[in-house]
C-alpha cells in the first residue's frame, strides 16, 4: 500500500521572504511523518528579494514536483487549484509614524461620517420634519432643540454601534462585523480576478504557439 500526502492551501498566502519552501504555504499531513518532513521544505517558488507582488502558483506544478522524488506517494490535494504567494518585504517602520497614520485615518473617517450624516439631514431636511412632527403631537412650536433631536442623535450613534457590531477591542456579538465580512468578499474576489487572469493570460501564450 502507498503512502499517502495530504496537502492543503489557502487561495492567498503571505510570506516575507523570497525562498519559498512548501511549508510556508501549505498545511501538510500524510501516513510516514519523514515524507512529510521532507516535501516540508520543498522549495516551491525563488521570488526576487525586495520586490514585493503577488505570485500565482499552480497546485499541478508542486505534486508534479513532489511525485519526481517520491514516485510511489499518493498526494491528495485540499483547496483551489491555483493560489497566491503575498510576498512583502519586511519593513521596519519607526511606531511614531504608525501612530500618525492612524490617527490621520480615524480623523478622515471621522469627519467623512460627519460629513455624510450632515448632507444627508440636509437633504431631507429632517430638522423640518422633527419641527412639524413636534408641532403636530403638542400643538407648539417647535423650540428647535427637543426630545426628537435628542433621541435621533443618540439612535445613530447606537444604531451604528450594533450594525457594526463592533466598539474599541469588544465585539458585541460573536458574527463577524459587516466590515469583515465585506472585506473578506473583496478579498476573494480581488484573489479571484488575479487567478483568471494569469490562467487567461498562460492559455493565450500556448494558444499562439
Amino acid at each position: 500500500m502507498s503512502d499517502t500526502l495530504y496537502i492543503q492551501t489557502d487561495m492567498n498566502v503571505e510570506v516575507d521572504h523570497p525562498r519559498v519552501h512548501l511549508q510556508d504555504v501549505a498545511k501538510l499531513s500524510g501516513s510516514d511523518s519523514k515524507i512529510v518532513d521532507k516535501c516540508r521544505v520543498l522549495p516551491v517558488t525563488d521570488l526576487t528579494p525586495g520586490k514585493p507582488g503577488r505570485y500565482v502558483v499552480s497546485i499541478i506544478d508542486i505534486i508534479r514536483d513532489i511525485q519526481k522524488k517520491n514516485p510511489d506517494l499518493e498526494v491528495n490535494h485540499i483547496g483551489e487549484p491555483s493560489f497566491i504567494i503575498t510576498y512583502e518585504a519586511e519593513e521596519h517602520e519607526h511606531a511614531f509614524f504608525s501612530w500618525v497614520k492612524t490617527a490621520v485615518v480615524c480623523l478622515v473617517s471621522f469627519f467623512g461620517t460627519a460629513f455624510s450624516i450632515m448632507t444627508f439631514n440636509t437633504d431631507v431636511d429632517i430638522s423640518k420634519l422633527f419641527s412639524q412632527i413636534f408641532e403636530q403631537m403638542t400643538g407648539q412650536p417647535a423650540p428647535g432643540f427637543s426630545i426628537l433631536e435628542i433621541t435621533y442623535s443618540l439612535g445613530i450613534g447606537l444604531g451604528v454601534l450594533f450594525f457594526f457590531n463592533h466598539f474599541g477591542s469588544k465585539k458585541i456579538t460573536q458574527d463577524p462585523t459587516p466590515m469583515q465580512v465585506q472585506m473578506r468578499m473583496y478579498e476573494d474576489d480581488v484573489n479571484s480576478t488575479i487567478i483568471e487572469d494569469v490562467e487567461r493570460e498562460g492559455a493565450q501564450s500556448c494558444g499562439h504557439r
